[in-house]
């Protein structure tokens, strides 16, 4: 009995003591650093990714990236389609796994 109260208690402590390690996935690319911070898949559209990232440690606001379409639509609406060598391939690439 006294074990299991020991190892209940070690587990708790664990729990509710230790925070979880934040990791976040950087990229060079000439001349930012690029994080992404923070992932919202769709469950309908699978391809497309609500994404918050930084850019040289600036906050962006969330844009939901189509991996399939190519386009990353923006929070006030537009739509602009990925460019040739742009974090968009890296987000799409990086999650697409």
């Amino acid at each position: 009995m006294k074990f299991i109260f020991l190892l209940l208690f070690i587990t708790l402590i664990h729990l509710f003591l230790i925070s979880p390690v934040t990791a976040s996935t950087c990229r060079n690319y000439d001349p930012d650093l690029i994080c992404i911070l923070n992932i919202k898949r769709s469950a309908k559209y699978y391809w497309r990714y609500g994404v918050e990232i930084s850019k040289n440690g600036i906050k962006q606001p969330m844009t939901v990236y189509d991996c399939r379409q190519h386009i990353k639509i923006e929070k006030n609406g537009s739509i602009i389609p990925f460019s040739q060598n742009g974090i968009e391939n890296f987000i799409c690439k990086t999650l697409n796994k």
